[in-house]
Order: C-alpha cells, then sequence, then structure tokens
C-alpha cells in the first residue's frame, strides 16, 4: 500500500508507546487515525499532545470485549470511513515463569496479548475484505516471540503466537491486496512495565505481584528506541508491503542461534523426496521463497 495519505488506520493502545509512535507517523503522512486505548489517562494525554488535528479521533477501548471491539469499529467508520490499516498493538508487559502464575495471569495475558489481535482481525478484516480498496494489517509481536527466554512464558507464547497468526495472514489475504506485517520490537520506551495498573479486578489471584510491584518502578534506559523511530518502520513496512520489522540489529546472531539450534534437530538421513510427495501436503511454504527473492540482499548490521 503505496500510497497513505488519506487512508484511515485503526490503532490498539495507540495512546502511548510504540501505539502513539505509530499515530503520529501516520498523522504526519496525511492519514486519518483511530487512536484506541484502555487508560483514560493516556487517552487524555495524547488528546492534548494532537490538540488541533481533526485527523484524529479516540476511543476508550478494552480489546477484550468484543462488543466494544465492533462499536469502535462502527463508530470509526462513522467519524473517517472506510479502515485500510489496522495495528493490533495493545499489549500488557506479564512477565514471570510458570511457577508463580496463576490461571488469573494465563488468562489476562493470553486474552489482552493474543486474543486482543484476535478479535481486532476478526472485526476488521471482514470489512477491510468488503470495501475492496486494500488495506493492511499490523499485528504487534515481540522480539521475545522469535527469540524466547526464562521469565516471560505467558508473555512469549502469546507473542509467539501472533507472529504464527501473522504468517498465515499473510498468505491468506494478499488476494484481497491487504499486507499483513509482524512488528517484532527490542527494547522501546513504552509504559508496558505498568502492567498493575492494567490488571482487571476479575484478574486479582495472581501469583506475579511481587513482580508487577518491580516492574512498576523500573526506569526506561537512554538506549532504548523512541517509539517515534518504530513508526517510521511500521509505515515503511507498510509501503513495502514487509511480514517482518525487527527493531534491533543486536538481537540478529541470538535469532540466528535458534534458528541454526532448529535446523540441527533434524534428522541426519537424507530427504526422501518420494515420501514427501505422498504426505498429500506441502514441505515448504512459498511464502519464504518469495521474500528472499524479493530481499536476497538484506541490510548490514548497522543500516537501516
Amino acid at each position: 500500500m503505496e500510497q497513505v495519505e488519506g487512508k484511515v488506520a485503526f490503532v490498539t493502545g495507540g495512546a502511548s508507546g510504540i501505539g502513539l509512535g505509530m499515530a503520529r507517523v501516520f498523522l504526519r503522512n496525511g492519514m486519518k487515525v483511530v487512536i484506541a486505548d484502555i487508560r483514560e489517562d493516556h487517552l487524555d494525554e495524547a488528546a492534548a499532545a494532537l490538540r488541533g488535528s481533526n485527523a484524529a479521533h479516540f476511543i476508550k477501548l478494552d480489546v477484550t470485549d468484543r462488543g466494544a471491539m465492533k462499536a469502535a469499529a462502527d463508530e470509526t467508520e462513522r467519524v473517517f470511513g472506510n479502515v485500510h490499516v489496522l495495528c493490533n498493538n495493545a499489549g500488557v508487559g506479564i512477565l514471570g515463569g510458570t511457577r508463580g502464575a496463576t490461571y488469573d495471569d494465563w488468562d489476562w495475558g493470553l486474552g489482552v496479548n493474543l486474543g486482543g489481535v484476535v478479535n481486532g482481525v476478526q472485526t476488521f478484516v471482514p470489512r477491510i475484505i468488503k470495501h475492496g480498496e486494500g488495506g493492511h494489517i499490523v499485528n504487534t509481536s515481540s522480539m521475545a516471540g522469535v527469540l524466547p527466554g526464562a521469565g516471560a512464558t505467558i508473555y512469549v507464547t502469546a507473542k509467539a503466537a501472533v507472529l504464527g497468526l501473522s504468517e498465515c495472514l499473510k498468505a491468506e489475504l494478499a488476494a484481497d491486496r491487504i499486507g499483513v506485517t509482524a512488528l517484532c520490537p527490542g527494547p522501546i520506551t513504552t509504559n508496558i512495565h505498568e502492567v498493575a495498573k492494567l490488571r482487571p479486578q476479575r484478574y486479582q489471584d495472581t501469583g506475579l505481584r511481587e513482580r508487577e510491584k518491580e516492574l512498576a518502578n523500573r526506569v526506561p534506559s537512554p538506549a532504548w528506541m523512541d517509539p517515534i523511530e518504530v513508526g517510521e518502520m511500521v509505515l515503511d513496512a507498510i509501503r513495502r508491503d514487509l511480514l517482518f520489522v525487527f527493531t534491533h540489529n543486536e538481537f540478529k546472531e541470538g535469532v540466528a542461534r535458534r534458528f541454526a539450534a532448529t535446523l540441527n534437530a533434524f534428522p541426519r538421513h537424507p530427504v526422501d523426496e518420494e515420501k514427501a510427495k505422498r504426505f498429500g501436503f506441502p514441505t515448504s511454504n512459498p511464502l519464504y521463497a518469495k521474500l528472499l527473492a524479493e530481499n536476497p540482499n538484506p541490510a548490514k548490521a548497522g543500516e537501516k
């Protein structure tokens, strides 16, 4: 979707952090943006920062509430018309391993970080297909979804699922001229550490309360990326129809080691091509061959 001026974007978790970074960049490039967020204080701050813009509209939204998601989609169409860009960005930084986690922790973490994306897809994609003007879906995964580690099991589970969901959607929606991008950010200056402020009353049976108290006092490092820079990367991905956006080259070697370890786990004997033909389904996804053909010489470390 090379031409974005005049297009309409709907951004969840849009009133701060990465979501607001995307919204600001979209607005600078002539788009109309609905900023949806569960936090009233963040919505007020974003509205104040963008005061005077008639291209921004604000909606309070809990992405786990499917009825509210539909109502937000209806309101967006009343205010701005057809939605072209959907950014499923809302998330909660629920950290901690499985040892202390409760069912409430799992239900809340997966409900927002994965269920919120599913609800966005289910609500908006049929509308984008119906209007036939093309569009783009941006799903915020995480570097943790590609390079998992201990101590964030619920978060990693959801973000890895978002990555797989995005890859499936990429192939499914191409015929409808709808692109898909999985955003996998590294450390960004956001408010995701304020997870305790977001925990609903119905999910108070938690084993992660002490971890959430620690996170509440976390101070972002000056080395972390500005959300505006992420927004610029996302806009570039929309224009170029990129499947993946990784924000930090610093994790590239770690990801390469994970993939090398994965390949190393396959059996050593040669592939039985005749047997493979009898499986009844493909052993490779043509999407990846296409991506490699389109970008045979990726940027070196340090290059954008």
